[in-house]
């Protein structure tokens, strides 16, 4: 007979493991058999099952809706954080990358962009809000965008919030403390209304949705957090989450993960680079780093060489203690391509940015090549450059709603909300079963606090979207299907 783990057979904890890789990307060993048999009974009970085997003999048989999927694996990953983890990873954001990037942008637009994938309950991304606050002293002539996002609506609740107990704060810096938080009459510390004004909470499955994508505001990212999210992915999932952040960092931008998950990274286009005793990750030619960017080899913060293993020419991290990196087969060769648009959705941007102004030098009046310049330049951070753009498109083709949408958008994430809300006004005009321009509305309300206009939009979005049919692509929407923005509509509504 198979053995039993607190009361759940081995065979069905085999069968469970055999089924979340394959399904989900979701990676579970037979060392942390005791750890999902606790999570599963928990996640049967929301399913409404009162015996865990049965559930799991359910599961395997059932096709799953990404719903579902995404309500199971909230149970199945842990979500487990404070305030300021990961003191390295801290402190070389605040001596190092944090000052190079206000630098570099205090005459250039003045703008940063940060996501916390895999935000939880939002300890990390108010962190973050914590420290650009202590470091910029002009924080409001800055457009700062903090995008934190998970697949728990309830964590997304919690966050939205604002509000921790003792055990978040275990590690939290005295004047991060002092600085940021009101005790309430419970007990309970609440964050100051400004720093939960700098943060933005979403849905997003790092699995199924996509990016960059200027919709869900994941382009262009100056910095990505993703801790102790990748260590639960199969290596062939994990792989794809990093060449989804590779492809929403600008040139330049960083990707943090956990020590753990370092050894995820090896077949990744990233180089490391050690600061501050930390290992992070740099999307840029290691001949383009600065003198100093990387800390004397003198001083690595693991030793010795026999126990590293290269990222890239060069790039060297300990992987002593850390768990075995799974070989992946070899990546066929990418078939060239034909055109702007297959750049542009293989994410070479510069190549296709050079293919399309090559185009366009043959003169004419093309508003689609004009809108893919616009979109390109805007997932390089060209902000400027890329609304320029938008407006020729508008320029080329008035009664287009999709170019009034994407202007919009760039408009956002520049900071410009009156001017975006009244392009999606024209674009609603022009369409009104424009379901991502309600979308688009919703998301724009919600960040300017007007729950009942926000909650308005949102259901008009879903309305529409409940009508089509549920594989059929939305435009202007890099890739993602009315079910599925029906399902994130849904998840947003139902957290607040």
């Amino acid at each position: 007979m198979p053995q039993a783990v607190l009361g759940v057979s081995e065979d069905a904890l085999s069968r469970l493991r055999d089924f979340l890789a394959g399904q989900i990307g979701l990676q579970f060993t037979k060392e942390r058999s005791r750890e999902l048999e606790r999570q599963i009974r928990a996640a049967a009970k929301e399913f409404g099952y009162a015996n865990a085997e049965s559930f799991i003999d359910w599961l395997v048989s059932t096709p799953l809706s990404a719903r579902q999927i995404e309500s199971l694996a909230a149970h199945l990953t842990v979500g487990e954080t404070y305030f300021f983890r990961d003191k390295g990873s801290f402190h070389a954001l605040e001596e190092k990358i944090l000052p190079d990037l206000i630098a570099a942008r205090r005459d250039n637009g003045k703008c940063l962009r940060i996501w916390c994938a895999g935000c939880s309950t939002g300890e990390e991304p108010y962190s973050v809000a914590i420290l650009l606050r202590r470091l910029l002293p002009d924080l409001k002539e800055w457009n700062i965008t903090i995008l934190a996002t998970d697949i728990n609506p309830g964590s997304l609740k919690k966050g939205i919030a604002g509000v921790y107990g003792n055990w978040s704060f275990r590690d939290i810096p005295k004047w991060a403390m002092e600085s940021s938080f009101r005790k309430r009459g419970d007990g309970l510390f609440e964050i100051s209304p400004d720093l939960r004004k700098m943060v933005t909470f979403s849905f997003f499955n790092l699995v199924e949705d996509g990016c960059p994508s200027l919709l869900m505001g994941n382009n262009a990212i100056d910095i990505i957090f993703c801790r102790n999210v990748l260590m639960y992915f199969t290596a062939e999932q994990a792989e794809k989450v990093v060449c989804k952040f590779y492809r929403g960092l600008v040139e330049g931008g960083w990707l943090l993960v956990s020590p753990v998950e370092t050894h995820q990274m090896i077949s990744s286009d990233f180089f490391a680079v050690s600061l501050s005793g930390a290992i992070l990750h740099r999307k840029e030619r290691r001949d383009t780093l600065r003198k100093g960017d990387e800390e004397s080899s003198a001083q690595p913060p693991l030793p010795p060489p026999r126990e590293t293993m290269r990222l890239r020419k060069g790039s060297a991290v300990s992987v002593k203690n850390r768990p075995p990196a799974v070989p992946l087969p070899p990546r066929p060769p990418a078939a060239p391509p034909s055109n702007a648009l297959s750049l542009y959705r293989e994410g070479r941007y510069a190549e296709a940015e050079r293919k399309i102004r090559s185009s366009l030098e043959s003169g004419g009046i093309r508003g689609e090549e004009f809108a893919l310049l616009a979109r390109t330049l805007a997932n390089r951070g060209r902000l400027a450059e890329a609304l320029e753009w938008c407006g020729k498109a508008i320029d080329a083709d008035r009664c287009n709603p999709r170019f009034y949408f994407l202007s919009a958008t760039v408009l956002q994430e520049i900071g410009r909300m009156e001017e975006s809300e009244a392009l999606l006004g024209k674009a609603l005009y022009l369409d009104p079963a424009f379901a991502l321009a309600h979308f688009a509305l919703g998301n724009l309300a919600l960040r300017r606090d007007k729950g009942k206009a926000s909650r308005k939009h949102f259901s008009n979005a879903l309305s529409l979207l409940q009508g089509m049919e549920k594989e059929s692509v939305l435009p202007e929407s890099e890739g993602i299907t009315a079910g599925r923005l029906a399902e994130i509509v849904e998840s947003i509504l139902g957290g607040r």
